[in-house]
């Protein structure tokens, strides 16, 4: 009984074992990916620091580095699931809100996760900003991260409404843009968070935008021009507009492609990077069988649509298909990221060794000023003879006895005979083929798309999955399924943050998305009430833009997801 009982321990020990080990060997080969919303913060202004882990792990990550030089507030944390093309991918983040102790360039250290750690991310913290303006109870600042910038080049245009006091019926104009062409894309979400100027405590909102000119010349920004009703010792103000400085940036022509690329098509960004994936290991690869090369441009600063094709150049004993690029835009603190991924089927049809050459895309870096060159190196594909490639079977003649000269002209001629007859049914079997062939062409009769549900149910949908993750007190899905609700509720204007759908509802669920924007973005009180959260959507009204009258810390939308200005 002792044996087996040790035997019993030692088999659970064991299992333990594994389990750990299997945990740390997917920390080992998990990548560790570290970000910040933003880049350049005031001291006393907090910003958000990203932790993101390529896998699904359940080790917590060691950020007790950060408490040397910032101070560690709200935290939260969020895993994802995609599928795409029938690939599975998992990944797990974890968000903390950062207040800097001290000023100057800084470096937020490595955080450990497993037996990986993230890269070191730079910020640098300004001195807080003694200037007029922050000794008023609201005001708004503008500025973009160069003055001088060349075609098609992005300029990162960043507003910030300062409000020490309540306001109602907010409006921040669209920003008024002349001169040369623009395209405007919107960087991100709409970030809120809290700052102490002079001592005074401000609610912020900040917005940023890519700005894209498409011409040389000039640009002219007028004063973002912020309108709003101030709530003072309980009594309402008259409307009231508070405006930045207008800010020009000269547009600079395309300049001359550098030496040895006369062909290189203009591409300008802050970063660039080439990669490659295969479905396989590429060194073998039997005659007739395909292998999928995956190709991958990332660029920081850029729109993927912006990416210029590579030319995967190679002999004639591939054959290269290519497939449909997938394109993604992602926003940063310092612009659009962009990616272009391009898929290319490969198939040898010659034994041998075959040469990939290398692949080559200049650029021209906007924070410095000159051409770069982005490279991938090549690879070498062994074609192997194909091993289905059987050869026929040589079959022996065997001599015919020759008699008389009339016995050998009837086997000629029966000879001949079942020569044609052979013919004939060849030919049959292969029609009977072609036939099989095209018979099987035929299109299958596409199924019928099912009907999109009533917009009514989708957003009752929505609703639902919003009470319930109020329950949970899953603070990130409130805030998507809400978003998702509010973006049916109001297809021409969709909110872009709950703070913005507290103005638009009734009370009491009003003040409840007030209550967990606050806890989410803000420094001060992080609690919130779920259940009352869960019981105010069960009745409530959709407000008319003459209702809205409550007093608001957010902002309407400035513009689309898209804006052409010219």
């Amino acid at each position: 009984m002792v044996n087996m009982h040790n035997k019993k321990q030692t088999g659970i020990v064991s299992l333990l074992l594994i389990i750990t080990s299997c945990l740390l060997a997917g920390a080992a080969n998990a990548a560790v990916i570290a970000s910040v919303d933003r880049a350049n913060v005031e001291l006393n202004e907090s910003f958000t620091f990203k932790v993101m882990v390529d896998t699904a792990i359940d080790i917590e990550p060691d950020a007790s580095a950060l408490d040397t030089d910032f101070f560690i507030g709200n935290r939260s944390q969020l895993s994802n699931t995609t599928i795409v093309n029938g690939q599975i991918s998992r990944s797990r983040t974890w968000t903390y809100v950062l207040m800097a102790k001290r000023e100057g360039n800084l470096l937020i250290p490595p955080v450990i996760v497993g037996n990986e750690q993230s890269e070191p991310v730079p910020v640098t913290i300004a001195p807080p900003s003694n200037a007029l303006p922050g000794e008023a109870d609201i005001f708004v600042t503008a500025e973009v991260d160069h003055d001088e910038s060349y075609v098609q080049a992005q300029v990162i245009y960043t507003v910030k409404v300062y409000r020490a006091v309540a306001t109602r019926q907010p409006r921040l104009s669209e920003p008024n843009i002349s001169g040369v062409e623009v395209l405007v894309e919107i960087a991100g979400e709409e970030r809120s968070y809290d700052a102490v100027l002079n001592g005074k405590d401000y609610k912020v909102v900040e917005r940023v935008y890519a700005l894209f000119p498409q011409k040389s010349g000039q640009i002219s920004i007028t004063p973002a021009r912020f309108e709003a009703r101030v709530l003072r010792d309980g009594r309402i103000t008259g409307r009231k507009i508070f405006e930045s400085a207008a800010i020009d940036v000269v547009v600079n022509p395309i300049p001359p492609p550098p030496d040895g690329f006369a062909n290189a098509a203009w591409f300008p960004a802050r970063s660039v990077t080439l990669s490659e994936d295969w479905s396989r290991e590429p060194g073998s690869l039997p005659a007739g069988e395909p292998i999928t090369r995956h190709i991958t441009v990332t660029a920081l600063g850029q729109l993927s649509t912006q990416i210029p094709v590579l030319d995967p150049a190679v002999s004639d004993s591939v054959k290269i298909y290519p497939d449909k690029p997938e394109f993604r835009d992602t926003a940063e603190a310092a612009g659009i990221r962009a990616i272009r991924r391009d898929q290319y089927a490969l198939i040898g049809v010659v034994p041998g060794d075959v040469e990939l050459p290398a692949l080559e895309l200049p650029w021209w870096n906007i924070d410095t000023g000159a051409w770069e060159v982005a490279r991938l190196s090549g690879t070498t594909l062994s074609i192997l003879p194909s091993a289905t490639a059987v050869p026929p079977p040589v079959i022996a003649e065997q001599p015919v006895p020759q008699e008389e000269g009339e016995a050998v002209g009837t086997r000629v001629v029966r000879s001949d005979f079942w020569l044609l007859v052979s013919e004939i049914l060849a030919a049959v079997w292969v029609l009977t083929l072609v036939a099989w062939w095209w018979s099987g062409r035929k299109p299958a009769r596409a199924p019928k798309e099912p009907e999109a549900p009533p917009i009514h149910k989708q957003q009752a949908r929505f609703l639902k999955a919003a009470r319930k993750a109020a329950l949970a007190g899953d603070a990130a899905g409130i805030k998507s399924a809400m978003l998702d609700w509010g973006r049916l509720q109001w297809p021409d204007d969709a909110p872009r943050s709950i703070g913005i759908i507290a103005t638009r509802v009734s009370l009491p669920l009003s003040t409840q998305l007030e209550v967990l924007s606050s806890a989410s973005y803000g420094t001060g009180d992080k609690s919130w009430d779920g259940a009352a959260m869960a019981k105010a959507m069960r009745s409530f009204s959709v407000l008319t833009s003459e209702q809205s009258e409550r007093p608001t810390d957010t902002l309407p939308p400035l513009l689309p997801e898209a804006t052409v200005i010219s």
